[in-house]
């Protein structure tokens, strides 16, 4: 699967298979980081952040405006909440609902510890939820380059069909807020290198449905540009083009 979805993102035959190497070396690294945060450690990890583009999201903030970030699975997405709790923005992240229990509760408590709290994708009314969040002036954040509920919208993601959550277009138009393509990224040394990208602009004319499909597939494309600049650190492993289901 991951020389698959490197394929798609980097359209070089030959560098597939070390970028996917590298791939598996950076979701390594991941869950490295993961069991090794604890709070006391965070300010370590702001230290050795660098951070491209933070000022957008302080002006939002200083306006008193919801915010939605739109991630791919890239890097270590988790350290974005360390410096939104550090400028003081109230985080609210949607994870997947796993069949495991405890750790669901781990992975809960992990990212409390870098200041995001944490909705699962299949609690009762997690539109309205969210919706809440983002009108008393909070960040909601969206890993979207996979779809793990069964409801979502077909997009064009590096050059072919799939499924994409819709949440992030619809919450943005709903609630009037920016949507901002954020990625956080290993620096080849110790650290991360967040970048936030100007808010993907989204429709103004057609249905509701008709909108929330085409600003999803702009973010799409958003999100292809984040991926693209270091296909090394993208790991998704799992099926995530419908092509992936019948691949041997």
């Amino acid at each position: 699967m991951s020389l698959r979805h490197v394929a798609r993102a980097i359209g070089s035959e030959h560098e597939v298979e070390d970028t996917a190497r590298a791939a598996f070396g950076a979701y390594g690294r991941y869950w490295a980081e993961a069991f090794w945060v604890r709070p006391h450690r965070v300010p370590a990890i702001l230290r050795h952040i660098d951070r491209d583009g933070i000022e957008r999201v302080e002006a939002a903030h200083d306006a008193g405006t919801g915010m939605i970030f739109a991630l791919p699975h890239i890097g270590n997405w988790e350290v974005a909440g360390t410096v939104g709790h550090d400028i003081g923005l109230e985080l609210l992240a949607v994870a997947e609902a796993l069949p495991d229990s405890d750790v669901v509760d781990w992975f809960i408590d992990i990212r409390r510890q870098l200041g995001i709290d944490v909705v699962l994708a299949n609690e009762p009314g997690i539109m309205s939820i969210l919706g809440e969040a983002l009108d008393r002036g909070a960040a909601v954040a969206l890993v979207m380059d996979r779809n793990v509920r069964a409801r979502g919208v077909d997009v064009e993601f590096f050059g072919e069909r799939t499924s994409m959550p819709a949440g992030a277009a619809a919450l943005g138009m709903r609630h009037g807020v920016p949507v901002f393509p954020v990625a956080a990224y290993f620096k080849e040394g110790r650290g991360h290198r967040l970048v936030v990208e100007a808010p993907v602009p989204m429709p103004t004319s057609g249905t509701v449905e008709e909108r929330i499909v085409e600003g999803t597939a702009r973010i799409a494309v958003a999100l292809e540009e984040l991926i693209r600049r270091a296909p090394e650190q993208w790991h998704i492993v799992q099926p995530n083009w419908p092509s992936d289901r019948q691949a041997p």
